[in-house]
């Protein structure tokens, strides 16, 4: 299944997934380095088992992320809990539902719904600088339930810039500030990663050899963008998180509209 050879893939691919790891600890939209360099350096290998081997890999780094910002910042375990069961479930449903069901319907909006979403965070310059009011009591349950059940099934039918889309919703609906609906948004995302590589392994065969190298430095990359976060604090997931956005734009719109 392996198109490359020698030591030249492990190299390109060990230090895409740093770089993705840094980005994906930090406001998500890893995706956008990783998922293109192994279509880049495996070009023959089916969708299926390229987006195997991301998952792998993503996975590994998003758990450090998630320990390391779980230790530092208070998440509410209230929203988290629902969140992630609902997440857990509807990621296998939407990695079993790209198997038959191909996503192309997706490609066109997407570059649209992120659009607004950075148009949103730009209008509003206060926008997760503090944390807030947002959705509580029962309905806060019912629209965490929602989220995951959501944000799941994009995750494992497609995809793209799900991180990114986890953070904006926990500010925008739960009044949480960037720096917590980070480190909220990576805990959904290794229920969602868990959950869609149920259904990769044991059907897309995915590069186990460059996904152990890749997971590593997933991980190393993760741990250095969580202490970032740490460091730096809200302001700074923010500016990364409108960068991540306007080239997550600028990606699925190529991907849609030109190539």
């Amino acid at each position: 299944m392996i198109i490359g050879t020698g030591i030249e893939p492990y190299l390109i691919l060990a230090l895409a997934a740093l770089l993705a790891g840094l980005l994906d600890a930090v406001a998500g939209g890893g995706g956008l380095i990783q998922i293109p360099a192994l279509f880049g350096v495996y070009p023959q290998a089916t969708p299926a088992t390229l987006f195997g081997t991301n998952k792998l890999s993503s996975i590994c780094g998003t758990a450090v992320a998630a320990r390391t910002l779980w230790k530092t910042v208070p998440v509410d375990f209230e929203l988290l809990l629902p969140a992630t069961v609902s997440a857990l479930l509807f990621s296998f449903a939407g990695a079993w539902a790209m198997s038959i069901v191909p996503p192309d319907m997706f490609r066109k909006i997407l570059p649209l719904i992120l659009a607004l979403v950075a148009i949103h965070v730009f209008r509003h310059k206060d926008f997760g600088a503090e944390s807030g009011e947002g959705v509580s009591g029962q309905n806060k349950t019912a629209a965490a339930l929602l989220l995951g059940a959501v944000m799941g099934f994009y995750d494992g039918f497609f995809g793209p810039g799900t991180g990114s889309f986890l953070v904006f919703l926990l500010v925008r609906f739960f009044g949480q500030d960037f720096l917590r609906a980070s480190a909220s948004a990576k805990i959904i995302n290794v229920a969602c990663n868990l959950a869609a590589l149920v259904w990769f392994v044991p059907n897309a065969e995915p590069l186990w050899a460059i996904a152990m190298v890749m997971a590593l430095s997933n991980m190393a990359g993760a741990w250095l963008g969580a202490r970032l976060v740490i460091k730096e604090g809200a302001t700074f997931v923010r500016k990364v998180f409108l960068l991540a956005v306007l080239a997550l734009i600028a990606k699925t719109a190529w991907d849609a509209f030109v190539r």
